[in-house]
């Protein structure tokens, strides 16, 4: 799996560019298929390169369906640690994360929902910890499903703009400088990632007081 985590970046997707957006013309529903188990097995294994994954969504499918796609994948990947975490280890699992597995643990217990769902909006914890923890602290995999797809979506939806607005200049065959990267839909998308990240201050800060 090592190999996939050195193939997923913007250079691989701006050197095979031509057959990527061909292939994905001529198989739709098979490239869309791939990607997801692409994105699934990242997810699943830990592979560095989501980010990647996710601008090369938008590029290839727009960013409409590439975020559709992509948190599609992510959920699914993060469902098979889920089950995977759940079906092997206990809840004595707890232990080998310290305190912040605890603290983490905790707030999971007093609201599965709301907490869920904002550690995939503000990254308060690592992405393993809110990918992990829950399966030990008893956690329905329905409750973990939904607000796993809901806190991914707005950052996904993000990510994926910029890699549409990314494909026209991969297109243009012009080098990957940061006057040619900055496209009304990438400067859209860096204005939205902002905007995400303003909005969840006063969500940080209340949860860590709550700590």
């Amino acid at each position: 799996m090592s190999g996939l985590g050195e193939l997923l970046s913007i250079e691989t997707l701006r050197s095979h560019r031509a057959e990527l957006t061909g292939w994905v013309a001529a198989h739709q529903v098979g490239a869309a298929l791939a990607y997801i188990g692409l994105y699934t097995a990242a997810v699943a294994f830990s592979i560095p390169g989501a980010v990647i994954l996710t601008l090369a969504g938008g590029f290839l499918f727009g960013a409409v369906a590439g975020t559709l796609l992509a948190a599609t994948g992510a959920t699914a990947g993060a469902v098979l640690v889920f089950l995977f975490a759940r079906a092997i280890f206990g809840e004595k699992a707890l232990d080998r994360f310290g305190e912040r597995g605890r603290k983490l643990a905790e707030g999971i217990r007093r609201n599965a929902w709301s907490y869920l769902l904002v550690l995939r909006l503000v990254p308060l914890f690592p992405f393993f910890l809110v990918n992990l923890v829950p399966a030990f602290v008893g956690v329905r995999l329905p409750v973990y499903a939904a607000t796993t797809c809901l806190g991914i979506l707005p950052a996904t939806a993000v990510f994926a703009l910029s890699g549409a607005g990314l494909g026209s200049v991969l297109d243009s065959g012009g080098p990957l400088e940061l006057r040619s990267i900055l496209t009304p839909q990438v400067l859209g998308a860096l204005c939205g990632l902002a905007a995400l990240s303003l909005a969840a201050i006063p969500l940080k800060n209340r949860f860590q007081r709550a700590e």
